[in-house]
């Protein structure tokens, strides 16, 4: 509150620094109460965030390890990748073959008589255009019978089955130029051959000059750019033909992608186990395992000397999850169906400090012996991966462990903040009431010293 000058005339007191330090004095433990709470709250909502932080990142590599490729990854290598290249997929398994690429698969293409330009008149009526046997129909007028409306009818048919229609400008052989319409298939084989039947408009005609036909009419006049063709391949002496040039149902999890052709070469395609890739994920999840661990150690820790001891020193929730993520990687699975039945068995082990590590060497051979055992280890029903996932869950999802510690010191940061400003309001109400009296003791004393030197006056002249 403001406080005038002329306080403290009476008494010659200090009066408004003694009101402060007296408010001082009555602020200073009640601020000091919440500033040591607010601290304590705030440090351990800080390392909560550091634990759940730490959590999150092991589930993350615990979920690698529970995906369903997770143990079933496979490099595939292409002896000559100028004709066929490769990749592994989900159910592949190791082993070698001998590939022959004999032909590619070819779209049907069909190639109209030259016209002047795109702009020349076809004809006005219907055209009805068939991808093996799915029929479609565009029709045209006078707004959309030029070569370019035929093309445009065509490409934006909303029920189109698989036809792109294109415009083509080349030389006429006689020193100019033609425009062509060129019909397409969408996708490659014989299943996918092209036909193109019309009805004119009498008063217009002209579409008849699209008719491919061969096996209905018989008439053909457009001419035939590209036959559709299937994709032949011999896989290991056995032929295999597809409408495709990228194949998925030949070699299990495997998938082809055809270059080119060359009938004679025959060349090898090798599927392995490819270890490292599972090695990679194995590995995160121990350094994932080893970093939660620092945490909670970091943590929890206990300074004997005084220094600076863990901020969750003895807390119940750092002692839980420390125990049962321990839990959840030592013991063995039950339902693993062979000696491969815990970490340990397959080379993952801890130390005595907790420290947990992979060996190369038994994660490889277990890999070799029996991957199957591997990956019920972690992802079975009572694997590794899925114990703590169930365990993970109750402590980071939403009305889990964390969100509900987080939101019960949030509200207990509220509340000191509600306290902050109740003892500001006290402490204001205070320096209120200690002025009054200060200023109405300033007030008596001036009046006692007025009547004092008054007395003293008189005193002096009875003595005159």
């Amino acid at each position: 509150m403001a406080i005038t000058s002329s306080l403290g005339i009476g008494s010659g007191m200090d009066i408004n620094t003694i009101v402060q330090q007296l408010v001082a004095a009555e602020a200073r433990p009640a601020y000091g109460s919440i500033e040591r709470k607010e601290g304590a709250a705030n440090e351990r909502l800080s390392a909560l965030g550091r634990l759940k932080s730490s959590l999150s990142d092991f589930r993350t590599a615990t979920g690698k390890l529970n995906e369903v490729d997770s143990f079933s990854k496979h490099q595939v290598v292409s002896k000559n990748e100028d004709i066929l290249t490769a990749t592994s997929g989900l159910g592949a398994a190791a082993g070698s073959y001998s590939i022959e690429v004999r032909q590619l698969a070819e779209a049907h293409k069909l190639t109209s008589a030259g016209y002047a330009n795109a702009s020349s008149v076809v004809g006005s009526g219907t055209l009805t255009l068939s991808v093996g046997g799915s029929a479609f129909s565009v029709t045209l007028d006078g707004t959309s019978n030029t070569l370019q409306g035929v093309r445009d009818a065509i490409n934006t048919a909303s029920d189109n089955t698989g036809v792109n229609a294109s415009i083509i400008n080349v030389d006429d052989g006689l020193g100019g130029t033609v425009s062509k319409l060129v019909f397409t298939a969408k996708e490659t084989g014989t299943a996918n051959s092209l036909s193109v039947i019309a009805t004119e408009d009498p008063a217009e005609p002209g579409l008849a000059s699209l008719v491919y036909d061969p096996a209905g009419s018989g008439v053909t006049n457009l001419t035939q750019q590209n036959s559709a063709k299937d994709a032949k391949v011999l896989v290991d002496g056995q032929m295999a033909t597809r409408s495709s040039n990228s194949i998925n149902d030949i070699i299990q999890g495997v998938t082809l992608d055809l270059k080119s052709a060359e009938t004679g070469t025959v060349f090898n395609l090798d599927v392995t186990l490819d270890e490292e890739s599972i090695k990679k994920v194995a590995d995160g999840f121990v350094s994932a395992y080893n970093a939660l661990m620092s945490i909670v150690k970091d943590l929890g820790k206990f300074d004997p000397e005084g220094n600076k001891s863990g901020t969750l020193i003895g807390d119940s929730t750092l002692r839980s999850v420390q125990t049962q993520m321990r839990q959840a990687v030592s013991e063995t699975v039950s339902s693993a169906t062979s000696s491969y039945n815990s970490l340990a068995s397959i080379g993952i082990s801890m130390d005595r400090d907790g420290v947990m590590s992979l060996s190369g060497t038994d994660f490889s051979n277990a890999l070799k012996n029996n991957i199957n055992a591997v990956s019920d280890v972690f992802s079975s029903t009572d694997g590794v991966a899925a114990r703590l996932d169930t365990r993970l869950d109750q402590y980071l999802n939403s009305g889990g462990t964390f969100d509900l510690q987080t939101k019960s010191l949030n509200k207990q940061l509220n509340r000191l903040s509600d306290d902050r400003e109740t003892v500001a309001l006290r402490l204001d109400n205070l320096e209120r009431t200690l002025m009054k009296q200060f200023i109405a003791m300033d007030v008596a004393v001036g009046q006692f010293q007025s009547t004092g030197a008054y007395l003293a006056a008189q005193l002096a002249n009875l003595r005159v």
